[in-house]
């Protein structure tokens, strides 16, 4: 006999559950198709979230070159500490064949002192302590033990001063890696932003840029160049002549600049080693706070981090590496805020 069971009727909390789902979906879908689409952002609101995005990747920009240059001189510390471990258990090793042959000698002539078989067979460490209740004990095997126990303890900082370099250099690329997924993630940002623009805008936009540094060329006032040292009058015609050179986070030339990369290169050309990165830039010299006083290849520091240098050029202009996208060329001082500049 067939089955007349009514069908089992869903639960109210199901049906309640479905019930809001489909209204919230009915509200969704009325919300999307009532939604103005998103405006597209004008050339200038596109600048000028693209100029910020450059300043922040340049920011990063200078942390990362820090953690470059960190790491390169912790890397030469270890490399100098691991060869004069090396050397020195050489040394050690020698001392302790100095020793052996002591035994061996005193064996053959009779046996071997009761204190040289104690460092042989013991812990060495506390020997000296030992042994200077034995009569036994020669001066030439005392000097030798002496020798031995401060080889060893040097050895020992040595080698606790590596391991604590390495931690720090492993701490080291984490903060590199973390920089530069930080400047690249900026740097795709601002892209993405770039590529909103139409054909149209972006010449526009180029073409601007191009006045602005050709009007800021224009003012460039040499006059005031023999003013200055020797060195930065060389500094200043070194990066001069590289003027046109693109902007490549973390370069140092001589193709391609940051900010401090090209000043930092600029002083090298000249025979003057300064630091790396602009922040440490702005203590490498004299800081000079009124512009009317700067002359000709100083550097310049802008923002009040000190994320930002350059070289003055005279008639308050700067010749610096801006930004990503761009290239070195001249710039009027008053785009950018400026702190103090530094005399070499």
């Amino acid at each position: 006999m067939a089955s007349h069971r009514r069908p089992k009727q869903p639960s109210r909390a199901r049906v309640t559950v479905l019930t809001t789902a489909a209204a919230a979906a009915v509200v969704l879908s009325a919300n999307a198709a009532n939604a103005a689409p998103s405006e597209k952002l004008s050339k200038d609101e596109v600048k000028a979230k693209v100029d910020k995005l450059y300043e922040e990747a340049e920011q990063a920009t200078e942390k990362l070159d820090g953690a470059k240059d960190k790491q390169q001189k912790l890397q030469k510390e270890i490399s100098t500490i691991q060869d004069n471990v090396a050397r020195g258990q050489e040394d050690l090793n020698k001392l302790r064949d100095s020793l052996g042959s002591l035994a061996t000698a005193q064996y053959r002539s009779g046996g071997i002192d009761p204190s040289v078989q104690l460092f042989l067979s013991s812990d060495p460490d506390d020997y000296l302590d030992k042994a200077s209740t034995l009569d036994q004990l020669s001066s030439q095997q005392v000097e030798a033990l002496k020798k031995i126990q401060d080889k060893q303890r040097e050895l020992a900082q040595e080698r606790a001063e590596a391991t604590d370099k390495l931690k720090d250099l492993s701490a080291t690329r984490t903060e590199l890696a973390k920089q530069k997924k930080a400047v690249q993630s900026k740097l795709a940002d601002a892209q993405k932003l770039l590529n909103t623009l139409t054909a149209k805008e972006k010449a526009a936009l180029d073409a601007e840029q191009a006045q602005a540094a050709s009007r800021a060329s224009s003012r460039v006032d040499l006059g005031n160049t023999g003013s200055a040292s020797g060195r930065a009058a060389a500094a200043f015609a070194a990066a001069q002549s590289v003027i046109g050179s693109p902007y490549v986070y973390g370069a140092s030339g001589p193709s391609s600049f940051d900010c401090s990369g090209l000043t930092s290169w600029a002083y090298a050309q000249a025979g003057v080693t300064i630091p790396r990165t602009s922040e440490a830039q702005a203590n490498a010299g004299t800081r000079i706070y009124s512009q009317s006083d700067l002359k000709v290849g100083d550097l310049i520091i802008f923002y009040g981090d000190y994320h930002h240098v350059g070289l003055y050029a005279g008639n308050g202009q700067v010749l610096h590496a801006p930004h990503t996208g761009a290239v070195v060329r001249y710039e009027a001082m008053s785009d950018m805020t400026f702190e103090f500049g530094v005399r070499i």
